[in-house]
């Protein structure tokens, strides 16, 4: 049976909707969401500082869990600013969006389903060319991203010069240099999270402009399928594209059904207690 075809079947069975992040349904650990004004997803490649940054913004107000059905460790965090409260969730380290192992595809279902406020990408200032490949796959998905170019006094030592200014503008997101460890830039990481989580600052994201017209128009006409069969999932886009390129935890979604699952999921912790 075609991709299409298994589509319109699901179509036909129905969907079951899953709540918002902003729901209790589902939730298994002590922090209620419903006391939280933002979500803010932390991901970045490994080796990043992404955790000491998840520490500097959070400081003692954090506890770990598992990902529901998963082995793998989540840690959650938050902090207020200007009377608004971000829970922020420390993601597995990740080199790509296109899932090749149980962190990887973590990592990408929240990013894609879980429909954080602010997607934060941590960046190494002294591996730029490898982790902006992070970047720009997340900036396909979301308008709603801030880059973090931690270890900037690492690259201060190696002589590096990296200009924030012109990478925001070519980028067409806020970047904000930090030394996490030091606690440097870690104030204007929080001004422009809050900046694009309350709109006040526009984000306008680097999108590749060079597909084909051929693969746009099959791309178009998929997605509209996808939103038919599964209603209110969000990266419809991102997921035609993935099913055309041939992505099997994509399609294996698809034909179980399993899309509207991947929004409920990233929601739900299970603690270190309960999975013991």
């Amino acid at each position: 049976m075609t991709t299409d075809g298994r589509i319109r079947r699901r179509n036909a069975r129905g969907c079951g909707t899953c709540p918002a992040h902003n729901s209790t349904s589902g939730l298994k650990s002590s922090t209620d969401l419903r006391s939280f004004d933002f979500v803010v997803a932390l991901a970045g490649n490994p080796n990043t500082g992404k955790s000491t940054v998840f520490n500097a913004l959070t400081g003692l107000r954090q506890h770990t869990g598992n990902w529901p059905g998963k082995t793998v460790v989540r840690a959650e965090g938050w902090f207020a600013h200007d009377n608004r409260r971000y829970k922020v969730v420390d993601l597995p380290g990740t080199y790509s969006l296109h899932a090749t192992s149980l962190d990887e595809e973590i990592a990408r279902d929240f990013i894609l389903f879980g429909r954080p406020d602010v997607t934060v990408v941590v960046l190494d200032a002294n591996c730029l060319e490898r982790n902006l490949n992070l970047v720009l796959q997340v900036l396909e998905i979301t308008d709603r991203a801030v880059i973090c170019l931690n270890l900037i006094d690492e690259a201060r030592r190696h002589g590096l010069d990296v200009d924030h200014r012109r990478l925001a503008r070519e980028l067409g997101v806020p970047v904000v240099p930090t030394a996490a460890r030091q606690g440097e830039g870690i104030p204007q990481l929080i001004e422009n999270i809050s900046g694009v989580a309350n709109q006040k600052i526009i984000c306008k994201p680097f999108r590749s402009r060079n597909v084909p017209a051929a693969i746009n128009r099959a791309v178009t006409e998929l997605a509209v399928q996808i939103e038919a069969a599964f209603p209110g999932l969000a990266n419809a886009r991102w997921v035609a594209l993935r099913l055309l390129d041939g992505d099997e935890r994509v399609r294996e979604a698809v034909r179980r059904g399993e899309l509207g699952n991947l929004r409920q999921q990233p929601h739900t912790l299970t603690t270190k207690a309960e999975a013991s």
